[in-house]
């Protein structure tokens, strides 16, 4: 069973602490991984929208680039997604998301490059929608969606492989980075009935053990 996320004061042992903000995307993100991992998380919520807390100066203090969500353990810093995800899959007793396999394990690490560098986009154009960010959501969405295609193309060719997952045949790291802007883009207008594998493996992700949800996640019946 996996170990949900925990609020600030929850007793047991030291925890990673996750700056928090529940209807943040990356936030989501790290929540998934540490559920599916089995990993247990303190939780300190911010309140990053309307109250803009990422950008106080103690938060600063410790993540300059006034981003959510950043990650601290035992005197670790860390202010970068895909980082988080992979020190987190590493603790202890987490549950393997990281291909043991060196070729499935270097495609898990470039489809998390892609999703921190080029699907960034994604996240600016739900915040843009939602969160009345500066950006043109026009051009922010259609670029989502350009993007998401390629992951359409690339999921449509694993079907043909016999592989439900970006990386391989089970589920990694990537796949949890991946779905959070597939998932959420119907937030700011993405007609999911486009990407008929991507629906497909979405469905599958859902099924795994530990998975969370937050508001604005389809169930893909």
């Amino acid at each position: 069973m996996a170990a949900p996320p925990r609020r600030r004061g929850d007793p047991g042992m030291s925890a990673p602490v996750l700056s928090n903000y529940d209807l943040d995307d990356q936030c989501y993100r790290l929540r998934l991984t540490a559920s599916v991992a089995g990993v247990a998380l303190d939780l300190v919520n911010l309140d990053a929208f309307p109250g803009r807390d990422h950008l106080s100066r103690g938060y600063l203090a410790k993540n300059p680039l006034g981003r959510l969500p950043t990650l601290e353990h035992d005197g670790l810093v860390l202010c970068q997604p895909a980082a988080m995800q992979l020190y987190l899959a590493g603790l202890p007793g987490a549950r393997a998301l990281i291909p043991a396999d060196p070729a499935e394990q270097a495609r898990m690490h470039d489809w998390l490059i892609f999703a921190d560098r080029d699907l960034a986009v994604a996240s600016a154009a739900r915040a843009c929608a939602l969160m009345d960010a500066p950006g043109d959501e026009v051009a922010l969405r259609a670029r989502s969606r350009a993007l998401l295609r390629l992951l359409e193309d690339h999921m449509t060719r694993q079907g043909t492989l016999g592989q439900g997952y970006v990386a391989g045949a089970t589920l990694s790291l990537a796949d949890l980075a991946l779905f959070v802007p597939f998932a959420l883009s119907r937030d700011f207008g993405i007609d999911h009935d486009d990407f008929p594998a991507l629906r497909l493996w979405a469905r599958r992700v859902r099924r795994c053990e530990g998975f969370i949800t937050m508001p604005g996640i389809p169930d893909y019946h």
